[in-house]
């Protein structure tokens, strides 16, 4: 044991030995195995076999890199533009899985995945047009919305969620994986399957998305690109067949569970799929300058016994014992050393060639096999209304060619420069009528757009991004928009910022081609709809300090394009809103006059302490035409939760929030469209709103572990509990979800 101790005191003295000499030997001396100006002996055995000159420590493992940073990549220049990480997004994970919206601001048809359009009309996305697919963006990402990681290792993101049961519950399982290739290319790809089985009779829902992509950001050139598939099938039930299962309960002569509830439909489905290519390549001319690096940065001359330790040993024995050939050699490998240096270059884009190229596949399908069709639908154009199934087919083609200069490649460019010509070509297949028969037909528009664009991304205090275009060529000439994003940041002391952002278009365009001719068993119209002129202003100011923000918006619009239900009665009694009493029809309208909006947004954020916080968002909107445009005039959501830690490692969110919008007549939903529409003026409507939901949540995160357990709508009770016309707000539900990630 004494012996043991011995040697291992013995090496310790020798290590510390060895480092205190190698910290001697500082840059620049003339050090030979030795400090030979300090009077170490620098020919003695004992000198050569401490290592005091060239010793190698081993190196120790390091942990795994832990670090993933994500971006959009614009379409017309191929700029990376920063987006949050959605995959480890902590803070209110517990609402990422509804399909109402975080704030609960759309309307839906109450399972999960189903269709749904925002309450909030300066929130509503720029319609598809493709318009059976335009109410399903909670689960199709448009290339708005798709992100590109670069990560500093491998990343595998698994999450899961679950409500209910076998019978009428709802899954959503999610795999995310990204990894670098190298420091400039990453591939990835996202895998999301959904099954709603539904609270109500034949409305489950199954969605299946897969995405693979890829990228590489070289100096000069660079290229992103990802392939993207969907399919998606909706049971239609058509809603409740009465609504008084629901508002009246008691009147009935016995009680009904959500799955004892009549529907309008059975037996009927809708069906879309589609595939989606994507790919932005740009090529970047500029020069190179010289880096300035402070004194400490730049690199230091090596001591003398690291520029000799490369050398043959049989040289480093002849100059062992010779001084001065010893001397003209370092002076030599130092002089060798510094030509040697190359100081340190960075790119400077000037100017870029960008093309990219979008296709997408489209496949709408309606499928009906029940024999009470004729009782729901007003009108039959052809086929048997017991074996229904209408089809549309669409393909959307994009390319675009566009040159830049880059903003910021010296003090003048203070702004980036665009022009783009883009090629667009839409094709549609439905039926057609010849003569007697209906057979496929396909239909096919092409324009070419002409337009600029300035940019300015950089600095603190001022951005800004417009663009306009128009119609050089094709049958649509003469459609145009321009619009315009503008941003201020001022300091207000040291912690404060406050934040002016303006927005704002002008569009004059045709209304989708499937708005103007649309074909089916139950619905079927050709409207020459003139263009639509719209014209918005909107601004928004924002205090970070008091986690205040005012947004203020108004919108004209001329000639608006909408869909409509027209309702034909059936039953005996003129004043019924019974979903039984009436047959219905989906129809194209267009209002030549103006629609004029106002809305008001008030964000505000509270918290007492640390441990208490109060998010509070309030919206009020008023339409000239709610007949054309329904709205509620007023939207409310509240949150208030407690944050705080557990033994410093466990991060929790306690609370609970609510949601409530005023009574309207909210938009019906027309399964035969696949679409929201607005309700028969002409005949009682149903007002629905003036309910609150609330929900009760524990979200927890551990290291990379995201869980959630949520209890919705926990107020669950009758009355006016519809999100749509004849569509019932689920009763109370338990929600549970986990989110976990894996860096390797």
């Amino acid at each position: 044991m004494r012996l043991r101790l011995g040697i291992l005191l013995f090496l310790l003295a020798l290590t510390l030995a060895a480092r205190s000499q190698s910290l001697k030997a500082l840059p620049g001396s003339t050090v030979f195995r030795g400090d030979v100006d300090t009077g170490i002996p620098s020919d003695t055995a004992a000198t050569r076999d401490n290592k005091v000159w060239g010793r190698r420590e081993a190196k120790k493992e390091a942990p795994t890199p832990i670090g993933v940073s994500q971006w959009r990549v614009d379409e017309l220049t191929g700029d990376s533009l920063a987006a949050g990480n959605m995959d480890t997004v902590v803070h209110n994970f517990q609402f990422w899985n509804m399909t109402e919206g975080a704030n609960g601001e759309y309307t839906i048809l109450g399972n999960l995945g189903s269709p749904r359009l925002s309450r909030l009309f300066l929130h509503r996305k720029a319609e598809d047009p493709f318009i059976f697919i335009r109410q399903y963006d909670y689960f199709l990402n448009g290339q708005d919305g798709f992100r590109f990681s670069n990560t500093k290792s491998p990343l595998t993101n698994l999450a899961y969620h679950k409500m209910g049961n076998r019978t009428n519950g709802s899954e959503r399982f999610r795999a995310y994986f990204a990894s670098n290739i190298n420091k400039r290319s990453g591939i990835g790809f996202k895998v999301d399957y959904l099954y709603g089985r539904g609270m109500f009779n034949s409305q489950a829902n199954s969605m299946f998305g897969s995405t693979f992509f890829g990228y590489h950001m070289g100096e000069r050139y660079q290229i992103h690109a990802y392939i993207d598939a969907n399919h998606n099938k909706m049971g239609e039930n058509g809603g409740l067949e009465s609504d008084i299962y629901i508002t009246d309960p008691q009147s009935l002569p016995q009680r009904y569970g959500s799955r004892d509830i009549p529907t309008a439909l059975t037996e009927t489905w809708n069906r879309n799929d589609g595939e989606t290519y994507f790919l932005t390549h740009r090529y970047r001319m500029g020069f190179y300058r010289e880096v300035e690096v402070p004194d400490s940065l730049k690199p230091q001359m090596p001591p003398d016994y690291e520029l000799l330790d490369e050398l043959p040993d049989s040289l480093l024995q002849a100059i062992d014992t010779d001084t001065l050939l010893r001397r003209q050699l370092v002076d030599s490998l130092r002089l060798q050393w510094q030509n040697a240096q190359v100081p340190p270059r960075e790119f400077v884009p000037v100017s870029l060639v960008n093309h990219s190229f979008r296709a997408r596949t489209m496949r709408h399908r309606y499928y009906s096999y029940a024999d009470d069709q004729m009782d729901y639908h007003t009108s039959l154009y052809y086929g048997d209304p017991a074996d229904v199934r209408n089809r549309v087919d669409g393909l959307e083609i994009e390319n675009t060619l566009s040159l830049g200069m880059i903003e910021g490649f010296n003090k003048w460019a203070a702004m980036g420069i665009t022009l783009f010509a883009t090629h667009h070509l839409e094709t549609y297949r439905q039926p057609e009528t010849v003569g007697d028969t209906v057979a496929m037909k396909r239909n096919t528009l092409q324009k070419v757009y002409v337009g600029g664009r300035i940019t300015r991304r950089r600095g603190s205090l001022l951005h800004y991004d417009a663009m306009g275009r128009f119609v050089a060529a094709g049958k649509d000439m003469g459609e145009f928009d321009v619009d315009a994003t503008v941003d201020l940041n001022f300091r207000l002391g040291r912690k404060d910022t406050v934040a002016l952002i303006a927005r704002g278009y002008v569009k004059n365009q045709k209304p989708a081609w499937l708005l103007r001719h649309y074909h089916s068993q139950f619905a079927w119209w050709d409207n020459d709809l003139d263009k639509e002129f719209r014209t918005r202003i909107e601004g928004t100011l924002g205090n970070r300090r008091t986690k205040t923000s005012l947004t203020v918006g108004v919108e004209n619009i001329k000639n608006a394009a909408y869909l409509a239900i027209e309702s034909t009665l059936t039953g005996d009694n003129p004043a019924s809103t019974l979903t039984a009493d009436y047959t219905r029809e989906v129809r194209s309208r267009q209002y030549s006059g103006s629609v004029q909006l106002l809305a008001v947004g008030l964000k505000q954020d509270f918290h007492i302490g640390k441990p208490l916080h109060w998010d509070n968002e309030v919206w009020f909107q008023t339409t000239s035409k709610p007949d054309i445009l329904p709205l509620p005039s007023w939207n409310l959501y509240s949150n208030l939760y407690l944050k705080f830690r557990i033994a410093k490692t466990l991060n929790v969110q306690l609370g609970g929030d609510i949601r409530y919008f005023t009574a309207y007549y909210a938009p019906d939903y027309s399964p035969v469209a696949n679409s929201f529409a607005v309700q028969d003026a002409s005949h009682p409507r149903v007002k629905l709103g003036n309910y609150p939901i609330v929900n009760a949540y524990a979200n927890l995160h551990l290291k990379r572990c995201r869980l959630y357990v949520c209890a919705r709508h926990v107020n669950s009770g009758n009355g006016r509990r519809f999100w749509a016309p004849h569509y019932a707000m689920d009763p109370l539900t338990i929600n549970f979800g986990l989110s976990w990630n894996f860096f390797d």
